[in-house]
């Protein structure tokens, strides 16, 4: 039959087909965000993943990254069994094996070195958002060896928080977005909390508050700033303290805020050269003195009811002199080395932008303060009519902190908020529980050596906070007694370790060889070290002599097969997010925000299709077949034979205090403190994966001075007693260590690292020139390199991603349009990249936001020909390119001696400290790639072959 041409074709189109069949929640793991979300399934697969709109996070916001997860959990490149090492280390030849092959090797390999030397296991982990897990396990086996990779991210960030404020940025703190008029962002890309910071800034341009952007990349939140300052990196402190000199300069300070909440009353001794210069002077009982001027005498500064002076010099009853820590505050900051214009051509940015900067600070502070009428009762029982704030809010993160002055920088943005009066203010920082803490928080790192004994748990937990070198982790000749040297003279405030330091350390032997290295989610093999060609070989090394690998075993365990994979003499494969259950705890990194408590949880919502299990499960499991006795009972049986969601249900980390918050008590009526609830984890999935208290009113500011909120705090067991939290604006435990340096105390620094103690624990926050600059001829390397983290991508993990590589498949090294032209070098250019310690060659893009003296790229996109199941000519591997190929651990040398590339006071890295020269190889030419190139890895046995189009839900015919 003949079609009619003239008919009328009807189609029919259903504009909303039948997504999904059963829909559960979760918990996004795309970022560090932990958005809520709602995925969809059919036929038991995953269709559809959306934002959970009931989620105190997102609120029903979900980014690309979050979207795309779906084709994070189908990747090819994830691993299906166990694997074992045939070939040569490096090779990725293996053999899969068993589970039980596996857990036996392993567990051998572990339960030798506990009975022997626990300091024989290097257990370093990644970005898994299981910390307080994998350290209490660690703690459990006995080994001071453990971190997680916050030394190689933002520990500056941190440790400059919580020895300042008792708080943090990052997602431990977050500006007071419905009341600030006046917003500051330092260092910030797409980052950790970033739809809450999208949302965020979109309810500041709503009601008109100013959005300054500190940063020398203007991508990102920078764009849509009202004003982008492209300062040069490694110099916001001198810009935030430039600021500070300004508002000193105007008496813009609040002086009430700094009497009733912090220690700048406080009287510092003066006596050079005695045991005790400049510590606090304090009574009988210990209470630090200030001199009350309504009595003219010396008086406790923790009395409610004094009138201190916060300049001048005291007579104390020694006869010796003292004076108020904001007076030594004062004279450092109005001294001229610290005037704009005095810093403006280092830092990058006009003297009259500083000033003006520090005008509209002031003015926004003083002249818009915010009033919200809801009286409340402070520390000491005074009720309050209404709160008043200072609405100048900021934040910041790894651009500022990953520096080798990152953690004076940190601090140094603390101060400007405390003496504007903004934190825990209506309209500026807020803290988010668990915090505010006490400054630093009591909790020290185990690891010391009566604390270390074979089959034998530690005392405490291996990181911590040090209020002197008497709670260092060191020998009795000052050597560090843990292999990343955290806790030592050389980085003595390492909160959060040095991950980034562990495998050139047991490499090198230095402070001592370890047995095993045992990683999870870290991709130290490439994306996650320092120098990625120094790392590899140090993995494959062997000694010339015994003709064994210096690194005599490894363990790996990941859900993905990365670059690191290669490295491993033994491989356990892990579950996606999407298939196991998991815990955001208020022990570790959880979801609260400023006016609530919460954590959730994820939970499995599709059954794995390969052979691989949950790391969680997996590490609960070894600590059974080794027996930890926090794992096993007394007559050696499971303690959690139902694995991690058991240990979820039922851990007790003390008393009451247990992974999970909510729904604690036999009966679940308990909120924070409570009996062990077996039902738990189903009343967190009734109510779509997560639990939030809400403050009261009354209870949502002035938290570290909160009578009601600081009890409430004790309740819920985020803090030990009720007291205030004092703010430290000039920090004793850095003084402690000085002093040390300076000859005094039964702990003191051996010769080779007393100058350097001496220098860089002021008790007061100072700015110094990054090291890597100073160490250089700066004319042979002028510009600075760093990186940015791209929206659509999070670190390393969007690799595999098919939706997100259509975004960011390669990355380029951009660069300003105008110094480009100067060196001759035309949009699309292939380069020379060169540092003290490498090479690279990489493509240009040209550009106008950005700092003319800085280089940078998106982070984490190049790829290793080979990893993540990618094709051989896949764009990432072509064209994309680290940086890390540039950057060194170890310092150029220095009096004999190569310290590692990091933060004096804690570790941190310092990656961005990067300096290079850029020199034009090549116009482009079809078939140019980015060097360096490595030899392709093989891939795992067995693995799917990654189809060339990707047709996600279709059911496509065998080829």
């Amino acid at each position: 039959m003949i079609p009619n041409p003239f008919e009328t074709v009807r189609e029919v189109v259903d504009p909303s087909p039948p997504v999904s069949d059963a829909v559960k929640y979760t918990t996004c793991y795309m970022c560090a965000c932990r958005c809520g979300i709602k995925v969809h399934l059919k036929d038991g697969k995953v269709r559809y993943i959306e934002g959970n709109r009931n989620h105190p996070v997102n609120k029903g916001v979900l980014c690309a990254k979050g979207s795309a997860g779906i084709m994070t959990h189908y990747s090819p490149a994830r691993l299906t069994k166990p694997l074992k090492r045939v070939g040569p280390r490096g090779s990725g030849e293996f053999e899969e094996i068993e589970w039980e092959e596996a857990l036996s090797t392993a567990a051998g390999w572990l339960k030798e070195i506990r009975a022997r030397d626990p300091r024989k296991l290097a257990f370093f982990t990644g970005r898994d958002q299981s910390q307080s897990l994998t350290g209490w396990w660690a703690s459990n086996f006995g080994t001071p060896n453990h971190a997680a990779h916050g030394g190689f991210c933002s520990v500056n960030m941190a440790a400059g928080g919580l020895y300042t404020i008792g708080g943090s940025f990052w997602e431990f703190g977050e500006p007071d977005w419905e009341h600030a008029r006046y917003f500051v962002m330092f260092g910030v890309a797409e980052d950790h909390d970033s739809n809450p910071i999208k949302a965020g800034l979109g309810k500041l341009k709503g009601h008109g508050a100013k959005f300054v952007s500190v940063n020398p990349v203007r991508t990102g939140y920078s764009a849509i700033a009202d004003e982008w300052v492209g300062i040069r990196p490694g110099t916001d402190g001198l810009l935030i303290l430039a600021i500070v000199h300004e508002l000193l300069k105007a008496r813009r300070v609040d002086l009430d805020y700094l009497v009733r909440y912090t220690n700048a009353h406080w009287l510092v001794i003066q006596a050079p050269g005695s045991a005790d210069d400049g510590l606090f002077a304090r009574d009988a009982d210990g209470n630090p003195l200030c001199f009350d001027r309504k009595a003219g005498s010396l008086a406790s500064a923790m009395l409610p009811d004094v009138a201190p002076a916060l300049v001048g010099e005291h007579t104390l009853a020694d006869g010796r002199t003292a004076v108020p820590a904001f007076q030594l505050l004062h004279d450092r900051y109005v001294d001229d080395e610290y005037a704009p214009d005095a810093v403006a051509e280092r830092c990058g940015v006009p003297a009259d932008t500083i000033r003006r900067l520090a005008a509209e600070i002031a003015h926004a502070a003083f002249e818009q303060e915010v009033v919200i009428e809801q009286p409340w009762t402070d520390w000491a029982g005074r009720r309050h009519d209404r709160m008043i704030g200072r609405p100048v809010a900021m934040h910041a993160m790894r651009g500022i902190s990953a520096h080798s002055n990152g953690f004076h920088t940190c601090r140094a943005l603390h101060l400007l908020q405390v003496l504007i009066g903004s934190i825990d203010a209506p309209g500026g920082f807020r803290y988010k529980p668990p915090f505010p803490k006490p400054v630093p928080p009591p909790v020290k790192p185990v690891g010391k050596a009566d604390q270390v004994k074979p089959n034998t748990p530690m005392a405490g937990p291996p990181l911590g906070f040090p209020l002197g070198p008497e709670d260092l982790l060191i020998e009795d000749d000052g050597s560090p007694r843990r292999i990343d040297k955290a806790y030592s003279w050389e980085a003595p405030v390492a909160a959060h370790g040095l991950m980034h330091m562990v495998i050139r350390n047991a490499w090198a032997g230095d402070p001592y060889p370890v047995d095993l290295l045992f990683m999870y989610m870290a991709n130290m093999g490439w994306n996650s070290s320092m120098n990625t060609a120094g790392t590899m070989a140090m993995l494959t090394d062997k000694d010339p002599e015994t003709g064994e690998y210096r690194i005599p075993k490894i363990i790996y365990a990941d859900a993905y097969a990365s670059e690191t994979i290669a490295y491993a003499d033994l491989v356990l494969p892990d579950t996606t997010y999407l298939e196991r259950w998991d815990c955001i705890s208020l022990l570790d990194r959880p979801i609260c925000d400023a006016d609530g408590a919460a954590d959730s949880i994820r939970q499995p919502v599709v059954a794995p299709d390969r052979d691989v299990r949950p790391f969680q499960d997996v590490l609960i499991d070894l600590g059974m077949r080794i027996g930890l006795p926090g794992l096993t009972k007394e007559d050696g049986s499971p303690r959690y034979p139902g694995g991690y969601p058991d240990y979820l249900a039922n851990h007790e980390r003390s008393p009451g205090i247990g992974p999970l918050a909510g729904w604690r008590g036999t009966d679940g009526s308990k909120e924070g403190k409570g009996e062990p609830n077996p039902d738990q984890l189903s009343r967190y999935v009734d109510n779509q994966c997560f639990w939030r208290h809400e403050f009261k009113p009354e209870e949502r500011y002035f938290k570290h001075g909160n009578k009601d909120y600081l009890e409430t705090a004790v309740a819920l067991g985020l803090i030990g007693k009720a007291d205030p939290i004092v703010i430290q604006l000039y920090s004793e435990p850095l003084q402690r260590f000085r002093l040390a340096a300076q000859g005094h105390g039964d702990v003191q620094p051996p010769e080779q690292h007393r100058e350097r103690i001496a220098t860089y624990f002021d008790p007061l926050p100072f700015w110094y020139p990054p090291f890597e600059g100073e160490a250089l001829d700066e004319a042979a390397f002028p510009m600075h390199a760093i990186t940015q983290r791209p929206a659509a991508m999070y670190h390393s993990w969007g690799t595999m991603n098919a939706w997100l590589r259509q975004i960011h498949g390669l990355n380029k090294l951009h660069m300003s349009r105008e110094r480009a032209e100067k060196l001759g070098i035309a949009d699309g250019d292939w380069v020379a990249v060169t540092s003290h310690h490498g090479r690279i060659k990489a493509q240009v893009k040209l550009m106008e936001g950005v700092n003319p003296d800085t280089a940078w790229t998106w982070n984490a996109i190049g790829k290793r020909r080979g990893a993540w199941n990618l094709a051989a000519d896949a764009p990432e591997a072509t064209k994309g390119f680290l940086l890390n190929h540039l950057i060194a651990e170890l310092l150029p040398e220095q009096g004999g001696y190569r310290y590692a590339n990091s933060d004096p006071v804690t570790g941190q890295a310092a990656w961005y400290d990067l300096r290079v020269r850029i020199e034009k190889v090549a116009a482009d030419a079809p078939g140019t790639v980015a060097e360096p190139q490595f030899d392709p890895l093989a891939a795992p046995p067995n693995a799917p072959r990654a189809p060339a189009i990707v047709r996600h839900g279709a059911k496509e015919a065998a080829e």
